[in-house]
């Protein structure tokens, strides 16, 4: 019988996002944060976090990233981001292993409590996943059309929201959560990101997600989860 690796001791998650890339260790409380941006290449980013980390021990990295990744590899060059990040060698470059997974499904699965969970995140862009039982489906949802030629993030995202004021930026945000809730027949339903904080309330049937799921999310990856079973709600129909 061959025996299970045991996971790492240590762990560093880095949560790359279209503004900031973030990091938290193992055993270390405050994450610690750099300006990402359209100058931000893959290299640049080992770089800045190797800078951030000093100091910290870890023996493998949960990296979040903000685009399409296909079995643990990234599938296209990010939207929010410079170039550079298909086809380099993470692993490499830091000294350990590497798993990469898309940052939205990292931030929804810190944050999966069981059953059939849609995630949304409002940040720079829009980030979806889906996690069914405990298996996560990250989605690019984002680029998809939406109305007048533009799409769900050109309207939720960050853009969206300068263009058109919290206002009417919010109206859309309650339009598109309730759209995809109701496509994907979610029985739970998180809202997180950063913009998040900017509703003055929630869409129906969801509840706000923490930035610190992220991490959660990072961590789960290599040690594992026992998501709690959740009690379905009211009105909500049995599956």
């Amino acid at each position: 019988m061959t025996r299970r690796a045991m996971p790492p001791r240590t762990i560093l998650v880095i949560d790359v996002g279209g503004t900031h890339v973030k990091i938290l260790a193992t055993g270390r409380t405050t994450p610690r944060k750099c300006a990402s941006g359209a100058r931000m290449t893959a290299g640049r980013m080992v770089t800045a976090v190797k800078r951030l980390a000093a100091g910290w021990g870890y023996q493998a990295i949960t990296m979040g990233y903000p685009g399409p990744v296909l079995h643990g590899k990234i599938a296209a060059e990010p939207h929010n981001l410079a170039g550079g990040w298909v086809g380099f060698d993470f692993a490499r470059a830091f000294g350990c292993p590497v798993k990469i997974m898309n940052d939205a499904a990292m931030q929804a699965l810190g944050g999966y409590r069981g059953g059939r969970m849609l995630f949304l995140g409002l940040g720079t862009g829009l980030g979806t996943a889906l996690i069914v039982n405990g298996i996560i489906e990250p989605m690019e949802l984002a680029h998809l059309p939406y109305r007048k030629g533009k799409t769900f993030e050109d309207y939720v995202g960050e853009r969206g929201l300068q263009r058109l004021g919290r206002k009417k930026w919010q109206k859309h945000v309650f339009a598109v959560a309730k759209t995809l809730k109701r496509a994907l027949e979610a029985d739970d339903a998180v809202l997180g990101g950063g913009n998040a904080a900017r509703l003055d309330r929630l869409p129906a049937g969801f509840r706000l997600g923490r930035n610190a799921n992220a991490f959660k999310g990072g961590f789960r990856l290599w040690t594992g989860m026992r998501p709690r079973r959740r009690t379905p709600a009211a009105g909500e129909r049995a599956r």
